[in-house]
């Protein structure tokens, strides 16, 4: 038998990583004024004596109502300090699991979310759309544009699933080579679930089930000047298109709005890229003028959706060959992305509000 063909993600295998409490109102009784008379039959306090606990009569419904446990605010904290000290238990005594690839479940949901929460609802205040496409379980390809200069994106799209989707599924991401290259970003990467940005890996986490995103415009997109916002860069090859077919796995096309104007990217040093040995050196409004200001994203308005599901297992098995399939399969994929992108830009009032 001949050995399966591997195909690249792109060229470059450049790819991009990234309940509300309902509230309770208490019942508001009526006070007497001084002027109201009093039922007849009711019991009056003495005067100079406030009304005690057992002067109030007491109906038969409330003798049978059973008490209700109150929630003590003082117990609730002491589970939280309970819950972080075991939390550090087992971090200090190793106690805790991390797959092949170095993605660590227990600090993603316990620390790293917490830490990305706040920019995914309050400085962003990102709108999800059309979570339930998203398969409750088994394998998936989610497949997303890509901008904003810094790959932001990626982690709001990762937020988004773990939050969002009822059957509390975790986002997957391919990121590119550069991510593991950088040595903080390298070690919070692994733990957040990514990986490389290749077939290989790709179709050994579709192969276990896993929720997968993929950003196939890679450093093109999220690297391309402001004037050509929302406008999708070429999707490689088609890499993804095959993995998806080989594993018989939905894909499923996500657009998101608002990432673009975080950056403007009005320039671009290329020489100092080169020299730096990255992809570009964004020039913006802010940025290097300003210093590390310049650095802090604005608080743009952000639109996340995910599209009606794009099944491949209909396909015969040898179909994850047939160059002509995977290029229709991937230009599909690439106009429903853009036609929603349109379409949230015309429903959208304002870049921030």
């Amino acid at each position: 038998m001949a050995d399966a063909k591997v195909i690249p993600f792109d060229d470059d295998r450049s790819r991009g990583s990234a309940a509300q409490r309902p509230s309770r109102r208490r019942g508001t009784g009526s006070r007497r004024t001084t002027g109201e008379s009093a039922q007849v039959g009711e019991v009056q306090p003495l005067p100079g004596r406030p009304r005690a606990q057992d002067d109030v009569p007491v109906t038969h419904e409330e003798e049978q109502r059973p008490a209700v446990p109150r929630d003590d605010d003082g117990g609730g904290l002491e589970r939280r300090v309970a819950s972080g000290l075991s939390f550090l238990r087992r971090r200090l005594t190793g106690d805790y699991e991390v797959d092949d690839f170095g993605y660590d479940e227990e600090l993603t949901d316990q620390v790293l979310m917490s830490l990305l929460r706040p920019l995914y609802e309050k400085y962003f205040r990102v709108e999800v759309k059309g979570v339930e496409n998203i398969p409750s379980e088994g394998g998936a390809l989610i497949v997303a544009n890509h901008s904003g200069t810094l790959p932001l994106d990626g982690l709001m799209m990762q937020v988004a699933v773990h939050d969002h989707h009822p059957a509390d599924r975790h986002l997957r991401l391919l990121a590119a080579d550069l991510v593991f290259m950088l040595p903080v970003v390298n070690e919070l990467a692994r733990k957040l679930g990514h990986t490389l940005a290749c077939a290989e890996d790709a179709d050994r986490l579709l192969g276990q089930g896993e929720l997968v995103g993929v950003m196939p415009e890679g450093f093109k997109g999220i690297g391309k000047p402001f004037g050509e916002r929302y406008k999708l860069q070429r999707f490689g090859r088609g890499g993804f298109v095959s993995t998806a077919l080989r594993r018989r796995t939905p894909i499923i096309p996500c657009s998101i709005v608002g990432a673009e104007e975080i950056y403007p990217m009005i320039g671009n040093a290329r020489t100092l890229a080169r020299v730096l040995g990255i992809p570009y050196f964004p020039l913006t409004p802010t940025f290097p003028w300003l210093g590390p200001l310049g650095a802090v994203p604005l608080p743009t308005k952000w639109t996340i959706q995910f599209g009606d599901p794009i099944h491949t297992d209909g396909y015969p098995p040898e179909a994850a060959e047939d160059p002509m399939l995977m290029f229709n399969l991937t230009d599909q994929v690439r106009e429903q992305i853009q036609h929603t992108l349109y379409k949230l830009l015309v429903q959208r009032r304002s870049v921030f509000f």
